[in-house]
């Protein structure tokens, strides 16, 4: 089947004449009768009565006037959607995000659809360790990501740094601290990832227990591990803790008997970085790492800005000697 002959069909249906339709197509009647024809057998249904009065919808030609309408809507607006392809307006992307990251990059990625409405995001949770592959083998477009990132294949750059927290169960006598250090933890049982789910997060927080001089009793987490399956350990163990980025995500939840206290420890920070093949072309990918960089960049001047006006007004509240 033809588009032509879908365009043929539509002003006769239109028109409900033979020869208003070929004044319309700028043809003779003739062609336009044996194009009918030709659809006619072609989908094994007569599409008209037609007699010397008059020319009539018949059911088969009602419903395939309704398809080739919407497929003839849908080819006009071919040239348009290529072009805003083309331009970075139009598309979608595939996002791999790290081990609770969805709900800190999420308003990221309202800012770039609000710019950039006719992009679709597609987002998968995908561990940090598994992202070098997914955007190797074309799964993923960009990943959001604790490093390692291939930098052979792969380019990336800093988005921001993510403090640690500690969750412990309530019935620990952590629980009651405004703040832990990495010697505080000493002796207790440590409940980590594989270094399948994430090598930088497991390596940074073995190199500050190392650091301090701490040598935790390590528990492995088969991966992966549900958050919740994590917390059931650490309740049954009561001195157990586990060390987790300081994201939304990573917060136990109420009456869940587990308490979240911050690490504060010098270094105790892992990076988040997002990363894209190099040589890339598509300039929805493009404007989507440019709205990236913005975002935070914005987010990270704003934070500098609260924090210094906390710090004059912390300075005022200081008695002159």
């Amino acid at each position: 089947m033809e588009f032509r002959q879908l365009r043929y069909f539509i002003a006769v249906a239109e028109h409900l004449s033979f020869s208003r339709a070929a004044e319309h197509l700028h043809i003779t009647v003739p062609p336009l009768s044996r194009t009918i024809r030709e659809l006619e057998q072609e989908v094994g249904a007569q599409l008209f009565v037609r007699d010397r009065r008059r020319v009539a919808l018949t059911d088969a030609g009602r419903i395939l006037l309704l398809e080739a309408k919407a497929l003839a809507t849908q080819v006009e607006r071919i040239p348009r959607t290529v072009t805003l392809a083309q331009n970075g307006d139009a598309g979608f992307l595939r996002v791999g995000l790290g081990l609770h990251l969805a709900e800190r990059l999420s308003p990221a990625f309202l800012a770039h659809t609000k710019n950039f409405p006719g992009v679709e995001i597609q987002c998968r949770d995908i561990f940090s360790a598994l992202q070098n592959n997914a955007l190797i083998d074309d799964e993923i477009d960009v990943g959001f990501l604790r490093p390692h990132v291939d930098p052979v294949r792969l380019v990336s750059e800093p988005l921001f740094q993510e403090r640690f927290i500690v969750l412990v169960s309530r019935a620990s006598a952590l629980a009651k601290r405004k703040a832990l250090r990495a010697a505080d933890l000493a002796q207790r049982p440590l409940f980590v990832h594989s270094r399948s789910v994430s090598s930088s997060l497991h390596d940074r927080i073995l190199w500050l227990y190392e650091r301090a001089g701490a040598a935790p009793e390590i528990v492995q987490l088969p991966p992966p591990t549900p958050h919740g399956a994590v917390l059931r350990f650490l309740l049954a163990s009561r001195d157990g803790v586990f060390i987790v980025p300081d994201e939304i995500e990573s917060y136990p939840v109420p009456k869940s008997g587990m308490v979240a206290v911050p690490l504060d420890e010098p270094g105790a920070t892992v990076e988040v970085r997002m990363a894209w093949r190099k040589n890339e072309t598509s300039r929805a990918v493009l404007s989507f790492l440019d709205s990236m960089r913005a975002f935070f960049r914005a987010e990270s001047t704003t934070g500098s800005r609260k924090t210094a006006q906390a710090g004059k007004r912390r300075a005022r509240l200081v008695p002159s000697r």
